[in-house]
């Protein structure tokens, strides 16, 4: 997937979470996400966060604020943004295009980022957000080969992931099919165990 396809996807992504957004009351925006300690309103404040992000002033402010915790520095922005963006979905729409990064990261986590976000958001609320396959792929490889922060291929070590709607698989061991979607969640931490199935391999 060359840089091109990767922010298609992207903005693809992000004018799906707009759509939805636009649907939802506020007791909805309120209610939890798939991100733990995260509100709807939260998510979607930090996917609009990602192509407006603070200068170096502001995250050296923030940093400090957050004692250092990069975790923590994310949530309290983002939630910060939610309270005060009466309308996220406009927010999210302005910069849907928008190819700006954060200093400290790429368009390849961009492009994880947002596929994961839109799932944190659409799942909980019993919502569909639709993603290619070969898009997730993408995606769960960079997962699977980046180490911090999920660490995903440590903490599944002992397991071969299976794709089920893709030819995407690593690792070795007992087998972890799903779809592909499913399985890049389970990289980054959310639960999908009713999704992903265990098969002995033979």
């Amino acid at each position: 997937m060359d840089v091109d396809q990767h922010w298609r996807i992207i903005a693809e992504q992000r004018r799906a979470i707009v759509e939805l957004l636009t649907t939802l009351t506020p007791a909805e925006l309120d209610s939890p996400s798939l991100c733990d300690g995260w509100r709807i309103r939260d998510v979607a404040a930090h996917v609009a966060l990602a192509p407006q992000p603070p200068g170096p002033f502001g995250m050296l402010r923030e940093a400090a604020r957050a004692r250092g915790s990069f975790h923590r520095l994310n949530h309290d922005i983002a939630v910060r943004h939610a309270d005060a963006t009466p309308d996220l979905a406009a927010d999210l729409s302005a910069v849907a295009d928008s190819r700006r990064l954060p200093v400290v990261t790429n368009y390849r986590n961009i492009h994880y980022d947002v596929i994961v976000h839109a799932q944190d958001i659409a799942r909980p609320l019993g919502r569909t957000i639709t993603v290619d396959p070969a898009a997730a792929a993408v995606a769960a490889q960079r997962v699977w080969t980046m180490g911090w922060p999920f660490w995903a291929k440590r903490r599944l070590a002992d397991v071969t992931l299976v794709a089920e709607d893709s030819p995407w698989t690593v690792g070795s061991g007992p087998e972890l099919r799903g779809t592909t979607l499913d399985l890049l969640l389970l990289l980054t931490g959310r639960d999908v165990s009713d999704l992903v199935r265990r098969r002995v391999s033979r």
